[in-house]
């Protein structure tokens, strides 16, 4: 799980983990709970945790799977807690509302039937509107703090949604704008994935993979599912269906969900006539 979250392999994942009990053995580094002092210091890596746990937890699409599932609710509770303690820090503040509105679309991630349904396709009558409304109330707390950082951008990203559901109508335009900020900032290749597929919904699908193409050459995400489904998703939008089917392959057999890759069979398969 932990690998995952970082975009690196479980035994690569595991050698860091070990050099990293080894480093604090030999330093004599106590456990001890922080002074509250020493919090702000601290925070960029606990945010980062907290996430990466959060993220591993929401991967099961339907809350099916009772320890993700407990994964993401501690780590919604942690970050909860992280920006009680410290209220006036915006990042605290950030985090908590892009969880917040990325779990408030959790029931509607599966149909009656339990299979998957993407963001695109939901019905965002099922979103929790108690959570949207915390979330949203969270950004402007954070935006009137005066220092915009990376998890108020993603929050930010996660409130645009929201807006396709008051307006009826997306505002790509405005999420490529905070994708860009997002990547000067953070230089994720998460993140220019995602800006990929915004990007070609704004300027077109050809756009949109020359974008993706410049990370074929970074080997973290040789096997990251998003990758391969959404260079699929690109590929066949531009008529390139034999190379989408064989990306869609590749998906397909890094996915580790059942319902997702169902999805993703579905999706290739309906590239065998083209």
């Amino acid at each position: 799980m932990i690998a995952s979250a970082f975009l690196t392999s479980p035994a690569a994942m595991g050698q860091r983990l070990v050099r990293a009990k080894d480093k604090i053995h030999q330093a004599g580094i106590p456990f001890r709970i922080p002074e509250r002092e020493e919090l702000p210091g601290r925070l960029g890596a606990v945010l980062d945790a907290i996430y990466a746990a959060f993220s591993e937890g929401w991967a099961d699409t339907g809350g099916t799977d009772v320890a993700r599932r407990d994964l993401a609710e501690e780590a919604l509770y942690l970050g909860q807690l992280v920006a009680q303690l410290l209220p006036d820090e915006p990042e605290a503040l950030g985090l908590v509302a892009l969880m917040l509105h990325v779990e408030a679309r959790r029931p509607a991630r599966r149909n009656a039937s339990g299979e998957y349904v993407p963001l695109a396709e939901q019905n965002m009558e099922y979103w929790n509107t108690d959570m949207i409304q915390v979330a949203e109330a969270l950004l402007l707390r954070a935006s009137a703090l005066g220092a915009i950082s990376r998890y108020q951008l993603e929050g930010a990203l996660q409130s645009a949604h929201v807006h396709r559901r008051r307006a009826g109508q997306s505002n790509w335009a405005a999420v490529v704008q905070i994708y860009d900020a997002l990547l000067e900032l953070s230089g994720s290749p998460v993140v220019a994935i995602n800006r990929a597929l915004a990007l070609a919904e704004v300027d077109g699908p050809t756009v949109g993979l020359a974008s993706l193409e410049t990370l074929t050459g970074d080997k973290r995400l040789t096997e990251y599912q998003p990758f391969w489904a959404a260079r699929a998703e690109l590929l066949a939008r531009t008529g390139a269906c034999a190379d989408a089917r064989h990306a869609y392959g590749v998906a397909i057999g890094l996915e580790r969900d059942p319902a997702v890759r169902r999805f993703l069979q579905q999706r290739q398969a309906a590239l065998a006539g083209a």
